[in-house]
C-alpha cells in the first residue's frame, strides 16, 4: 500500500479548535496557512515581541475542556466560529478588540479555577507553533491505531492536534524519518525532530474530559512520550488528501 495524505487539519487559534481542509498551499519556510495564527495569552504570561513559547498561553495540557473545541475560519474576514458541546457557538474576530470580552466570557469556564486565566489574544506574524521555528506536524494514522490497541481503547486522531495525517506507513515508521524529506505533490518537507507529547493528549476530543493516559501508554511501550514529527517546508505547493507521500 502506498503512503498517502489522509487528512489536513489546522488550528486557527492555538489550543482552541481544529478544522479539516480539502486542500492547502504550503509555502517554503512557513507553517500551514492560518495554523496557530492566534494564541490566547493568560494573565501570567510574560510575552516578548513575535513568537513566544507555549507556557504563556491557555492550552489543553492545563485545561482539557479546550480539547473539545472545533473551529471554522473565514479567511476573507479573519472571522472564527468556535463550537463546544457545553457552549453555544461563538462567531468573532480575534483581531477585533471589541470582540475580546465575548470570547473571554465564552471560554472562561472551560479553564479550571485556580490557574492563570485567559486574558488576551495575540499573533506573531507567523505560526505560533510549539517549536521556535515555523513547523508542520506530520502524524501516522497507524501509530495512533497501534497505541490505542496497546491501551485497549479507541484513540481519536484529534487527540494529537496534527496538521498532516499519513495512511499507509507501518506503525511508528515516522520516528525514523528525522533528517529525511517527504514529497507530497509539488511540496517538499524535511523532517526535523520528533514531537514530545503533553497532558493535552489524555483528553477525549469529543467531551474534553480526561479519558485514557496516552503518556503512560507511550512510556510503557517505548520508554518515552514521543508521537509524530515536526517538519519544515522546503519547497511549497498545493497539497490535498489522497496525494501520494514519498520518502526521499
Amino acid at each position: 500500500m502506498k503512503a498517502r495524505l489522509n487528512t489536513i487539519c489546522r488550528h486557527p487559534i492555538k489550543s482552541h479548535g481544529r478544522e479539516s481542509l480539502a486542500s492547502v498551499r504550503l509555502s517554503a519556510g512557513a507553517g500551514l496557512p492560518w495554523d496557530r495564527h492566534w494564541a490566547v495569552a493568560h494573565d501570567a504570561a510574560r510575552l516578548v515581541e513575535g513568537w513566544n513559547p507555549c507556557v504563556n498561553f491557555a492550552r489543553g495540557s492545563k485545561a482539557p475542556a479546550l480539547m473539545a473545541i472545533n473551529a471554522a475560519l473565514d479567511e476573507s474576514t479573519a472571522t472564527v466560529t468556535l463550537t463546544h458541546p457545553e457552549r453555544e457557538p461563538l462567531t468573532f474576530r480575534p483581531d477585533d478588540a471589541a470582540d475580546l470580552p465575548r470570547f473571554l466570557d465564552w471560554v472562561r469556564e472551560l479553564n479550571p479555577a485556580g490557574r492563570a486565566m485567559p486574558e488576551r489574544i495575540v499573533s506573531a506574524g507567523r505560526i505560533m507553533s510549539d517549536t521556535d521555528y515555523p513547523s508542520v506536524s506530520i502524524l501516522n494514522l497507524a501509530s495512533s491505531t497501534n497505541l490505542g490497541a496497546r491501551m485497549g481503547m479507541d484513540l481519536s486522531p484529534l487527540r494529537w492536534r496534527g496538521n498532516l495525517w499519513v495512511e499507509g506507513w507501518q506503525p511508528w515508521a515516522e520516528w525514523y524519518l528525522v533528517g529525511r524529506r517527504l514529497r507530497i505533490g509539488d511540496a517538499l518537507l524535511e523532517v526535523r525532530e520528533r514531537i514530545e507529547r503533553c497532558n493535552a493528549t489524555k483528553a477525549n476530543p469529543v467531551t474534553g474530559r480526561i479519558e485514557g493516559d496516552t503518556l503512560a501508554g507511550l512510556r510503557s511501550a517505548f520508554g518515552h512520550q514521543d508521537f509524530g514529527v515536526y517538519a519544515v517546508v522546503v519547497e511549497g505547493g498545493e497539497i490535498a488528501p489522497g496525494m501520494e507521500v514519498t520518502i526521499q
